[in-house]
């Protein structure tokens, strides 16, 4: 069976990949090949940032393998915090990211936002994208406790509830993520 990488150590999102793929290929995380070094994600795209994560691993572990990178779009704020979403008000607390972004767009009525997700997958040294976006907005405090992130003020366009008031089955079922992702599986599948 085939190898492929996939440029994380989140264990959960490895699992769902593996029985997405299971008897196409043997999926293995970064852990699972001995990769210890934190990547660097110096780019300033989405595309950038994934395709440089998935490149590392095909220089210096001479596999194929896939990477993502997302983030949050406030339209008001000029997309941002876009590639910096995680680390938005200086720190990786998701808490100070939210009140950063509620504090910019106290007082606008624009509220337009989007999470996008964009996977570089790297086979046969070839460079394949695959993009996912939801489109939503953004509300004016904190609604539920599921999920991570911006989740609690992150309403998807059609709901009328954020995505940490939905259960994972449901959110994993229209994030940006899943949309990304479906489109790299149904490519893999196809080949």
């Amino acid at each position: 069976m085939r190898k492929l990488v996939f440029a994380t150590n989140n264990q959960h999102k490895t699992e769902e990949i593996r029985a997405a793929l299971e008897g196409k290929y043997e999926v293995l995380n970064l852990e699972d090949i001995g990769c210890l070094v934190d990547i660097p994600e110096t780019a300033d795209t989405f595309e950038g940032n994934a395709t440089l994560k998935s490149s590392y691993v095909v220089k210096h572990f001479h596999l194929d393998c896939f990477a993502d990178d997302s983030g949050l779009e406030v339209e008001a704020l000029n997309n941002e915090p876009g590639i910096y979403s995680a680390r938005y008000a200086g720190s990786r607390d998701s808490l100070e990211n939210i009140q950063m972004v509620l504090a910019r767009l106290e007082g606008n009525p624009n509220r337009k936002a989007r999470f996008k997700t964009v996977i570089s997958l790297m086979l046969n040294s070839q460079n394949h994208i695959f993009e996912g976006i939801i489109e939503g907005t953004i509300r004016t405090a904190l609604s539920g406790s599921k999920g991570f992130g911006y989740d609690p003020i992150f309403q998807p366009a059609g709901y009328e509830i954020t995505f940490a008031e939905m259960d994972m089955a449901e959110k994993n079922k229209i994030s940006h993520r899943a949309i990304a992702l479906k489109k790299m599986l149904e490519f893999l599948k196809g080949i």
